[in-house]
């Protein structure tokens, strides 16, 4: 542990000084320049964090299934667990990425700035439900550029294996949107546990899955979305956990893989 935490330190530092390199001139040429432009320096970015994360702290990345991106504009709906999830599903959004985030991250000097010149939908969670209407008109102002939407549908990063809890916000922007969506299950939590200073070596697996196709009414969205991510990303975690991983496993996990063997 002391080990895997040494080299958990030296990659925050090589993350956070990489990302100031490349936030920190993109971040001005963005409060200036055009939007959408500079997709070469996000690549940069997610390109060099995964790089780090395989030989720093022995992360690997895997993601499958991308057979299932449609063209043209769609929603890409994936579950959360760690700041991994951005990496693995940045390629995906084909260089026009739109994600939905919470409005401290925009107001962050430079970082922010620099999401910004991607039309990144703002939402303030102090405002509950009024914030759902403006997501919406930004989120169809991003389909009509011909953007690739990405939501977290449960708002924030979840612990592995745990209660699902499905905001309506995505069913309610799928209804409005009127495009496909990718429902993508993924595994990273088990190698970078939310609010853990601390990565574990092993392979972090992402999995898009067949799109769901638009005009299904909002209650059968909201059933199906919940259907096609949370038993695959189960079963994924599953395999992983069955095969050995580094990370100690903790009373809360371990009640948490009892309850799905029983």
């Amino acid at each position: 542990m002391i080990i895997q935490a040494i080299r958990s330190m030296i990659f925050y530092a090589l993350f956070i000084g990489y990302t100031a390199v490349l936030a920190i001139p993109f971040g001005i040429y963005s409060l200036f320049g055009p939007k959408m432009t500079g997709w070469w320096v996000v690549k940069a970015w997610y390109v060099g964090n995964l790089f780090l994360l395989r030989w720093v702290v022995g992360i690997k990345t895997q993601i499958t299934g991308q057979e299932n991106l449609p063209d043209g504009p769609f929603i890409i709906a994936s579950k959360h667990m760690s700041d991994w999830d951005i990496f693995a599903l940045l390629p995906a959004t084909k260089g026009r990425p739109t994600f939905i985030s919470k409005k401290e991250l925009l107001d962050i000097p430079f970082f922010g700035w620099c999401m910004q010149n991607f039309h990144t939908i703002r939402i303030d969670r102090k405002n509950g439900g009024a914030a759902l209407p403006q997501m919406i008109t930004q989120g169809k102002e991003a389909i009509a550029r011909d953007c690739r939407v990405v939501i977290y549908p449960e708002g924030t990063r979840r612990p592995p294996l745990d209660e699902p809890k499905y905001k309506w916000g995505l069913a309610k922007m799928y209804e409005a949107l009127d495009v496909p969506v990718v429902p993508v299950a993924l595994t990273s939590g088990l190698y970078w546990p939310r609010n853990s200073l601390i990565l574990w070596p092993g392979t972090a697996r992402a999995k898009y899955l067949k799109p769901i196709p638009s005009g299904l009414d909002l209650d059968t969205f909201h059933e199906t979305i919940q259907e096609r991510i949370e038993p695959e990303t189960t079963k994924m975690l599953m395999e992983d956990i069955d095969k050995g991983i580094a990370r100690p496993i903790n009373k809360a996990l371990q009640a948490r893989i009892d309850a799905h063997r029983r």
